[in-house]
């Protein structure tokens, strides 16, 4: 199989489950081109990521004259498909924040994507968020690109369904992915009741193997860490909040926020206001080993976001066997059951954080360790890189075969399970 990946930013720091999802898939025999249409403007502190932007096409390099040229080569020869596809880009413009300048960009965008189709055979795209990456998939689509599919994350596409056109991207759609059952609720929300056998649950997903050997809980008074977009739905402020109320009692608390992003002079000044300079750290964006690093050091992961998907880090900070704290929302509950692997909070409840914090202080080290192990244990079996894969290829196989009529040969699922043994 030939698939096109369409996005709107690759690599980025945030977005190594990306990564590994298409490194299992091409480990699974599917070949991958990467079309992102523009360069993230956050550096790249992860080899693996500049790798990635050495494989990866960036479709806005080619600038205005040649977006230009693209669009002519399209509309000139089938001047009644690229008026249909410029009716798409303007009902979808009239429907957004962005507006209809902006949706005939990513027709331009969309030209290219076509036309990279055509000269290489790639038999399906797929586009990762249901925002502008889909968009630029439909209209690839509606210009004679093969079918297209798209995973939606959330929250951003649960948050602004009609201005993203959400409805219409699902329902031409060969098939769409949510990340979990909560997700794929959202999107029947807004896909025909016909369209909703297409909406499938795929997992994001962890390679086992990179947590093969995880440490064990550390010595001394309980660290925490958070990893994530320092954005208001990540919910660090509250954080901050909370750690401000814990001082007074839990003086030798102590945690460190991996990542970066718009809220962090915010972050910056509230730390200083509560004088938590010795008990708080930022620490940036940390390529993978950073991440593991941060993880290995600390007793658990707390996550106070006011929306969410299913979060990577959630996935990752279980593999490595540290209890979660986390709000109880989206598709967190289905990984996550409290008590059993950590504590589920109301999200927004700075109370309720500061008492799951409390109680991860007061649970002792062998009854945190059970649950670290408990919640590895369920995550190794819900997320495996290599088995969401094979089912993701598996919807893609099944998608050219209805169009083509004929069968693609390779089975990578079946040759997942026969590797497995």
């Amino acid at each position: 199989m030939k698939i096109a990946y369409i996005l709107n930013t690759y690599p980025q720091p945030s977005h190594s489950f990306i990564r590994r999802e298409l490194h299992a898939l091409e480990r699974g025999g599917a070949e991958v081109r990467r079309l992102a249409m523009r360069r993230s403007t956050a550096p790249l502190v992860d080899p693996a990521d500049r790798a990635e932007a050495k494989r990866t096409t960036h479709v806005l390099d080619l600038g205005a004259t040649g977006l230009l040229r693209e669009v002519l080569a399209c509309a000139l020869p089938a001047p009644r498909r690229f008026a249909r596809a410029l009716g798409l880009a303007l009902r979808m413009g009239r429907a957004s924040e962005v507006g209809r300048l902006r949706h005939l960009v990513y027709l331009a965008e969309a030209s290219a994507v076509a036309r990279i189709c055509s000269r290489e055979g790639i038999e399906h795209l797929h586009a990762h968020f249901g925002t502008n990456a889909a968009a630029v998939a439909l209209l690839a689509h509606a210009l004679g690109a093969p079918g297209y599919s798209f995973t939606v994350h959330g929250p951003e596409e649960f948050d602004a369904p009609r201005a993203l056109s959400l409805g219409l991207k699902l329902d031409r759609a060969d098939f769409a992915v949510a990340v979990s059952q909560f997700g794929r609720s959202q999107l029947a929300r807004w896909a025909a009741h016909e369209t909703w056998p297409r909406l499938q649950v795929v997992h994001c997903s962890i390679e086992p193997g990179r947590f093969s050997d995880p440490p064990d809980l550390p010595e001394g008074p309980l660290r925490l860490v958070n990893i994530g977009r320092f954005a208001e739905q990540k919910g660090q402020l509250l954080l901050i909040e909370a750690m401000a109320r814990l001082r007074e009692t839990h003086p030798d608390l102590h945690l460190s926020l991996v990542g970066d992003g718009e809220l962090r002079p915010q972050i910056e000044a509230l730390i200083a206001r509560n004088g938590l300079d010795r008990n708080v750290t930022l620490c940036g964006w940390l390529d993978e080993a950073g991440v593991r690093r941060e993880l290995a050091a600390a007793h658990g992961l707390v996550l106070p976001s006011f929306a969410e998907g299913l979060p990577m880090v959630v996935m990752e900070a279980m593999a490595m066997g540290r209890p979660v704290i986390a709000t109880y929302i989206a598709g967190i509950p289905e990984l996550l059951r409290t008590g059993e692997a950590g504590w589920l909070v109301p999200a927004g409840d700075v109370g309720a954080l500061v008492g799951a914090v409390v109680a991860m202080v007061a649970t002792p080290r062998a009854r945190l360790a059970r649950m670290g192990q408990a919640g590895r244990e369920r995550v190794l079996e819900r997320h495996d890189a290599e088995v969401e894969a094979a089912r993701l290829a598996d919807h893609f196989r099944a998608a050219i075969e209805r169009r083509s009529g004929a069968p693609v040969l390779v089975d990578d699922l079946r040759r997942v399970r026969e590797q497995a043994g």
